[in-house]
């Protein structure tokens, strides 16, 4: 049923428990996964001047960096399952549109992700990638939610 899935990462606890989740489901599947993590440019943070030139190659170096170290996890998570993946670093000024761009360029069939959940104004404030993705996506998107510990 599903040949390539796309694998979304920011890093966070849940993004590796869905990037783990992803790879289980992709071996059950058969499938290949594609590890994508979508670096923002600094201007997406602050105004871009003079000044927050400076600092644009060292952070751009720096969240390649901690992308690749990101993506370091779901491929060897990947290739200890018997999983084929393959990982990217894309840049977008917005996530979900940078999740939806490689989905479309890879040719893949389902976007595996996680959720933080957020509701109310939490979520109207910072917003909701997932649910971006799921308004936006041409092709199935799978949101993996932890289930919150009960007390």
């Amino acid at each position: 049923m599903f040949k390539k899935i796309l694998i979304s990462t920011d890093g966070s606890e849940l993004s590796n428990q869905a990037a783990d989740a992803g790879i289980d489901f992709a071996r059950a599947v058969g499938a290949e996964i594609v590890a994508v993590f979508v670096a923002q440019p600094m201007e997406a943070f602050m105004g871009f001047d003079g000044a927050a030139a400076a600092y644009a190659a060292s952070y751009e170096q720096d969240i390649a960096d901690q992308g690749a170290k990101y993506l370091s996890h779901i491929a060897k998570r990947a290739k200890a399952a018997g999983v084929q993946a393959r990982t990217s670093i894309v840049t977008s000024y917005n996530v979900a549109d940078g999740i939806l761009r490689i989905a479309d360029d890879e040719h893949c069939d389902l976007i595996f992700m996680g959720s933080h959940g957020r509701s109310g104004l939490s979520r109207l404030v910072l917003g909701s990638v997932a649910a971006r993705v799921v308004s936006l996506a041409r092709i199935s998107t799978l949101v993996f939610r932890l289930k919150k510990e009960e007390v």
